[in-house]
């Protein structure tokens, strides 16, 4: 399933509409990467599937405060 590992976020319902108005429904996926990011704590980087907007937040909050929030934990996650 294509889940943000620290955010959550998963794909939106919504609705394809055509010339003629005519709606059909249709996922918006998350923008999902595949990433390694360096864990000081542990000293390894660890790979994640998270959102580019996780990686935004990530900056600022940090690695460790944004895994204790989704309540992971990143030994599973090592590289």
């Amino acid at each position: 399933m294509r889940v943000c590992q620290l955010t959550g976020k998963k794909a939106n319902k919504a609705f394809a509409v055509s010339h003629s108005h005519r709606r059909t429904k249709r996922l918006q996926h998350v923008n999902l990467q595949n990433k390694k990011i360096w864990w000081p704590e542990g000293k390894c980087y660890v790979l994640l599937k998270i959102s580019t907007k996780a990686l935004k937040t990530l900056d600022t909050k940090g690695i460790n405060v944004m895994a204790r929030e989704a309540g992971i934990d990143l030994n599973k996650y090592k590289c």
